[in-house]
């Protein structure tokens, strides 16, 4: 692993404290236009749960009160709930969006799955490079109004459902996260996005950024200001360790 990985993870918190935690528990919003399109009501103050060690990943309330869409991975996607007559579920999820419905329009399933694997990325990262199969690679600095920033070049391992396999990432000059850069492979192969990270806070010894905003990505390292494709907003945040 490269000098950097280790004061990356530092930054965000360190290994020994994250290697203590056995899942983060969250209360997000989730907006933007590309919701809009595939019809997707907005997440205002949802509760969440994502788990540290396996690709887990839950919404509470959702779709509906009462029920829990749940993000296992790739092998599937469920709603449970006391109020359904019987449990929703769809397996290999990644593998329904080459149906061309998908670009019309998404289900509460297809939702769960992309806000499933989509959201664990983002909460677990940079603490996910500590697993095995990444590979990594320092590019140049890039130099702004905003400072001077690292770049990494981030292959990630098959068993990691995430956007695409290689993504670039950008550290400030307290190393900490504040952009990545990716293709939403499941929206498709065209979906390149810039993903800014923002208003760092701490929480319970957890550095993560509360607003996120994800653009679209021209070519190169432009960005558009405009639309907001994504927007996160993380009101609060509470690790939880291993019992």
């Amino acid at each position: 692993m490269i000098p950097l990985i280790n004061k990356i993870i530092d930054a965000h918190g360190g290994s020994d404290y994250w290697n203590t935690l056995e899942a983060l528990e969250a209360e997000i919003s989730l907006r933007g236009c590309l919701f809009t399109a595939k019809h997707i009501p907005v997440l205002n103050h949802v509760r969440v749960r994502a788990l540290t060690r396996e690709a887990r990943f839950s919404f509470f309330d959702f779709p509906q009160p009462g029920q829990t869409g749940d993000f296992f991975g790739n092998e599937k996607v469920c709603i449970t709930g006391s109020h359904i007559k019987a449990n929703m579920e769809r397996l290999t999820p990644r593998s329904a969006f080459r149906n061309i419905r998908r670009w019309f329009y998404w289900d509460s399933l297809d939702f769960i799955y992309f806000g499933g694997y989509a959201t664990w990325n983002y909460f677990l990262t940079p603490f996910l490079f500590l697993r095995k199969g990444f590979h990594f690679h320092e590019l140049g600095p890039v130099s702004g109004t905003f400072g001077t920033w690292s770049r990494l070049r981030v292959t990630f391992p098959d068993d990691i459902p995430t956007h695409c396999r290689t993504q670039i990432f950008y550290f400030d000059e307290h190393y900490l996260l504040r952009r990545l850069d990716y293709t939403a492979e499941v929206v498709g192969r065209w979906a390149h996005a810039s993903h800014l990270c923002d208003e760092y806070k701490e929480f319970d010894g957890l550095k993560i950024p509360t607003r996120r905003r994800v653009f679209p990505l021209l070519f190169g390292t432009k960005l558009l200001p405009r639309p907001t494709l994504v927007a996160i907003d993380v009101h609060d945040l509470r690790p939880v360790r291993v019992t």
